[in-house]
C-alpha cells in the first residue's frame, strides 16, 4: 500500500542508535514490574529512536506543565513503522495518549499471530480490552491509525473496528501485542494485552466486490476500444443501381486510376440481378469497357517484365563485382598461409587467419553458384529462342496467330451483332410503349381494380347483414331478460308477503318447524309450476354442445344427490372440470329446463337454503 508506506516509511530501525539511552532504564522495569511482566535484556537499550523524540526531553514535564508526549501513532508525523526486515530485530516504543498508555511487546517473543487477510479488508478486531475501556479511549487509540467509520464494541472485552481506507489496517495490526493500562492504575481491570488481527465483514467484501466489477468493466472497455480501433474499415456501401449511377459508373471504368473501384461496383450489380431486357445496352457497354483495360494491363506487365530484366543484369552485375573482390580476398589470405609469410605471426594471429580464409573461402563458393545458376537459365532462354527460328515452329507461331486474329474478329461481329439485336429490342419497346398496347394494360388494370373493389363491397355488404342479425338476436335475448328480471321480482314479493303471513300465522297457532316446511314446499311448488309455465313458453333449444355436456353432467351429478344441492357446491365441483365457468352461467341453464331441474326452498328464517334437483324421471311422465 503506497499510503501506509508514506505513513509507516519514517522509522527506520537503526543498529548504531539502539545503545543511547533516552528514557530511564528503572522506571522501565518499575512499570514493566507493575503490568506483571519481566523485562529481559532492557539495560542501555533506547526504546524511542532520536528521530521521534526530542533531545533531553524529560517525561516528568507531562504532568507539571500539560505537555503531551509525542505520539509515534499520529497521522501527519508517520511515526509508526513498516515491517522491518527479516534480519533486524523487531523494537516497538512507549505510546501515550490522554487517557492510557501503551507498552510494547518483549521483543524476544515471537510476533503475534494473524489469520489470512480477506480481500477489501477495512475492518479489525482488537480483543484482550481492559474491562474499564470505554468507546472513546479505544477511539483515541485507534483513530491515530486513520479515519474510524465504526465501532462495535462487546461486553466481553472485544471490538471491532471499521477504517475508511485499507491501508489503515496495517497500522491498526502494528498495536498487535501492545499492553494497555488506563491511567496510572494498575487494577487489572485497567490494564489488558491488546491482539488486533484482520476481520471478515460482509460491507468490505461487498464495497471489494464493487471495486473489481467496477475494474472489470474499465478492462473490458478499454479492450473493446481497442479492438475498435484496430479493426479494419468496413468497405464502403455500394449505391443501388440507377440510370444515374450507371452513367457514372461507365465514367470511371473509363478512368484508370478509378477503375478497380468501378469495377467492383459493376460486379455487384450484375450478381444483384440488375441486367433486364431494358438495361442489358448499359451493361454491355460497361463491361465492353472493362475489357478495354485488357490491353493496357498487359502492356503494364511487359513493362514489369522489363524492369525485372533489368534489374536480373544489375544484380548479376553487382554480383560478379562482388565476388571478384571475394576471390582477392581469398588470394590474400592464401599468400599470407605461405611459409615466408606464415612464420612471422604469432599462434593466435595463425589461428585467427585460418578462420578468416575458411569463412571467405565458404562465401565466395555460394556466391559463385548463384552465378553461375542464373548464368545456366540465361542459357536455356537463349535455347529456347534458337529452337523458336525453326521454319516449323515458325509456321505454328503463324498459325496461332491467325486462329487468334480470327477468334478475336469472329468475337467482334458477334459482338455488334448482339449489340445491333438489343438496339431493335429497344425500338420495339419505345414503340409498345407509345402504342394501343400501353392503353389496353392500362384499361385492364382499371378493370381488375373495380372487380377488386366491387368484391370488397359485396363482403362488407355480407358482414353488415350479419351484424344487424346478431344486434336483432341480442334485443330479443335482453327483452326476455328484461321479463325475466320482472316476473322474478313479483314473484319474489309473493313469496316474501307469504312467508311473513305463515311466520306469523306460526306465532299465533304456535305451529312447529314441519308446518312451515310444508308451507315453503307449497309455495317453492307454485314457483315452479308458474316458471314452469313461461318456460314453456319461451325455451329455445340447446345452443352448442358445450350446453348439452354440461346438462349431462349436471344430471349426473345431482341424481348422485337425491335431496338436492345448492348452486355454490354445484359450481364448485364443475369448476373442476372446466375453470371458465361462472355459477351464474349454471344457474342459468338450470333454469331454462324446469321438467329437467327444479328447485327447493328449504329451512325457516337464516337456516333457508335454495336447492337444485333432477325431476326428469317426473318430467316425462307428464309430456
Amino acid at each position: 500500500f503506497p499510503a501506509a508506506a508514506d505513513g509507516l516509511g519514517s522509522i527506520a530501525i537503526d543498529t548504531t542508535q539502539l545503545n543511547m539511552s533516552v528514557t530511564d532504564p528503572t522506571a522501565w522495569a518499575t512499570a514493566m514490574n507493575n503490568l506483571g511482566m519481566v523485562p529481559v535484556g532492557l539495560a542501555g537499550q533506547q526504546l524511542v529512536t532520536d528521530s521521534i523524540c526530542v533531545p533531553g526531553f524529560d517525561p516528568s514535564l507531562s504532568m507539571m506543565t500539560g505537555i503531551t508526549p509525542i505520539n509515534p501513532m499520529i497521522p501527519g508525523m508517520g511515526l509508526v513503522p513498516p515491517p522491518p526486515p527479516t534480519d533486524v530485530p523487531v523494537v516497538k516504543e512507549i505510546i501515550h495518549c490522554k487517557s492510557c498508555t501503551l507498552f510494547p511487546p518483549n521483543p524476544n517473543l515471537p510476533p503475534p499471530s494473524t489469520r489470512e487477510r480477506p480481500p477489501g479488508c477495512k475492518t479489525v478486531f482488537v480483543g484482550g480490552l481492559p474491562e474499564n475501556a470505554t468507546e472513546e479511549i479505544i477511539q483515541e487509540v485507534f483513530e491515530q491509525c486513520g479515519d474510524i467509520t465504526a465501532i462495535r464494541k462487546s461486553k466481553k472485552n472485544f471490538c471491532h473496528i471499521r477504517f475508511a481506507e485499507e491501508f489503515m489496517v496495517d497500522k491498526a495490526i502494528y498495536l498487535s501485542g501492545y499492553r494497555m493500562r488506563l491511567g496510572s492504575s494498575t487494577d487489572k481491570k485497567d490494564s489488558g494485552r491488546l491482539h488486533v488481527d484482520f476481520a471478515q465483514a460482509r460491507d468490505d467484501f461487498y464495497e471489494w466486490e464493487c471495486k473489481q466489477r467496477m475494474l472489470a468493466r474499465e478492462e473490458r472497455h478499454r479492450r473493446k476500444m481497442e479492438e475498435d480501433r484496430l479493426r479494419p474499415p468496413s468497405p464502403p456501401a455500394i449505391m443501388h443501381y440507377s440510370e444515374h449511377e450507371a452513367a457514372l459508373l461507365a465514367e470511371k471504368l473509363k478512368d484508370d486510376s478509378k477503375f478497380s473501384e468501378a469495377i467492383t461496383v459493376l460486379l455487384t450489380w450484375i450478381e444483384r440481378g440488375e441486367v433486364n431486357r431494358r438495361s442489358a445496352n448499359q451493361f454491355y457497354s460497361m463491361v465492353q469497357s472493362a475489357n478495354s483495360h485488357v490491353r493496357r494491363l498487359m502492356n503494364e506487365k511487359a513493362a514489369h517484365e522489363q524492369e525485372m530484366e533489368q534489374a536480373k543484369e544489375s544484380f548479376k552485375n553487382a554480383l560478379t563485382g562482388i565476388l571478384t573482390q571475394f576471390e582477392q580476398i581469398v588470394a590474400v589470405f592464401n599468400a599470407s598461409t605461405r611459409q615466408k609469410a606464415w612464420d612471422h605471426f604469432s599462434k593466435a594471429q595463425r589461428k585467427n587467419i585460418d578462420i578468416w580464409r575458411k569463412h571467405s573461402e565458404e562465401l565466395r563458393n555460394a556466391h559463385s553458384e548463384q552465378l553461375m545458376g542464373i548464368r545456366r537459365e540465361e542459357e536455356m532462354e537463349m535455347s529456347d529462342d534458337d529452337s523458336g527460328d525453326n521454319p516449323t515452329k515458325k509456321l505454328r507461331a503463324d498459325d496461332s496467330a491467325l486462329a487468334a486474329q480470327a477468334y478475336a474478329l469472329k468475337e467482334e461481329n458477334d459482338s455488334l451483332r448482339w449489340q445491333l439485336d438489343a438496339y431493335r429490342n429497344e425500338v420495339e419497346l419505345l414503340k409498345q410503349e407509345k402504342g394501343q398496347h400501353f392503353r389496353t394494360e392500362e384499361s385492364l388494370t382499371k378493370d381488375q381494380q373495380l372487380q377488386f373493389l366491387q368484391q370488397t363491397m359485396q363482403g362488407m355488404q355480407q358482414q353488415l347483414l350479419s351484424i344487424q342479425e346478431e344486434l336483432n338476436n341480442k334485443k330479443s335475448e335482453l327483452e326476455q331478460a328484461k321479463e325475466e328480471q320482472t316476473h322474478t321480482q313479483a314473484m319474489l314479493k309473493v313469496l316474501q308477503e307469504q312467508l311473513k303471513s305463515a311466520k306469523e300465522l306460526a306465532e299465533i297457532n304456535g305451529h312447529d318447524e314441519s308446518q312451515a316446511n310444508e308451507i315453503n314446499v307449497l309455495t317453492v311448488a307454485l314457483v315452479n309450476q308458474d316458471r314452469e309455465k313461461n318456460s314453456e313458453k319461451r325455451s329455445p333449444g340447446l345452443k352448442s354442445e358445450k350446453e348439452a355436456l354440461l346438462i349431462g353432467i349436471i344430471s349426473t351429478f345431482l341424481h348422485v344427490h337425491p335431496f338436492g344441492a345448492n348452486i355454490e357446491y354445484l359450481w364448485s365441483y364443475m369448476q373442476q372440470l372446466d375453470s371458465k365457468i361462472s355459477a351464474n352461467e349454471i344457474e342459468m341453464l338450470l333454469m331454462r329446463l324446469p321438467r329437467m331441474f327444479k328447485q327447493e326452498f328449504t329451512g325457516v328464517g337464516a337456516t333457508l337454503e335454495k336447492r337444485w334437483k333432477f325431476c326428469a324421471f317426473e318430467g316425462i311422465k307428464t309430456v
